[in-house]
């Protein structure tokens, strides 16, 4: 594929530190879109000076701000990025080789990094996200959490892995689990969540063990272990807070 017959969507909030990574490694495209939730950063001001078209507007949720930002491209097939992600030179290369003619879309596998590392085991090595795909035949359907493309037709795989640094460190780590956990309760009462106590119970000493062993954590050291416990602190904080929202409706 052309990569001037792609357009990118890129969606932001206080993502100075990130976007200029993500907007160099898709240098080239047709077009750039960037969908900001207001920053209050430089966000802005790097996407402009990179070029980018750049649209503000309230966040609702990521479903909804990345299908807004995808209906305004000019070109059928859109790679939707977020702002910690970035396309490797392999990757980028893969793309540009690609015939699109048969499926509606590509799965691309993550290549993550924590705490300066990245991480080989915890479950992330198989971590894969459905990203570039023709709009046409596509959509994201509405979710606080967890938003995935539903495509009308087969969908590829490729080798090349996109680079992604989810936190920067601890402390933002733990930042972004309260702000998703605080979503995903909401979404899982919504979707008739019975009984949160029991997930409370079960499923954080499960979602260690899961990731921290059977998925090999244990093999990314220091890192890995940091990864396994606030996971399973998330898991614990979501079911709470879902018991919460239970208790008061």
């Amino acid at each position: 594929m052309n990569p001037r017959d792609i357009s990118v969507v890129v969606t932001t909030r206080n993502e100075a530190e990130n976007l200029p990574r993500c907007l160099y490694s898709v240098r080239g495209f047709s077009e750039i879109i960037v969908v900001d939730s207001f920053s209050s950063d430089a966000t802005v001001e790097i996407a402009r000076r990179s070029r980018a078209i750049v649209f503000q507007r309230s966040y609702r949720s990521p479903s909804d701000q990345k299908n807004w930002g995808v209906a305004r491209a000019q070109n059928d097939w859109v790679l939707v990025l977020d702002a910690d992600e970035w396309l490797t030179d392999a990757l980028r290369a893969e793309v540009e080789a690609l015939d699109p003619a048969r499926v509606a879309g590509f799965w691309i596998y993550r290549r993550s990094e924590y705490l300066g590392r990245p991480i080989r085991g915890c479950g992330w090595q198989r971590d894969k996200v459905l990203r570039l795909y023709d709009r046409r035949r596509g959509h994201y359907p509405e979710a606080r959490v967890h938003e995935e493309v539903v495509l009308d037709g087969p969908a590829g795989r490729l080798r090349a892995r996109l680079g992604h640094r989810p936190y920067r460190d601890v402390a933002h780590h733990v930042e972004k689990i309260d702000d998703y956990t605080a979503r995903g309760a909401r979404q899982a009462v919504e979707r008739g969540l019975r009984a949160p106590w029991l997930h409370l119970w079960l499923h954080p000493p499960f979602r260690f063990f899961r990731m921290y062993i059977l998925q090999l954590g244990i093999r990314d050291g220091y890192p890995g272990l940091v990864l396994c416990l606030l996971s399973s602190a998330g898991v614990f904080l979501k079911y709470a807070r879902a018991q919460e929202l239970k208790r008061a409706s």
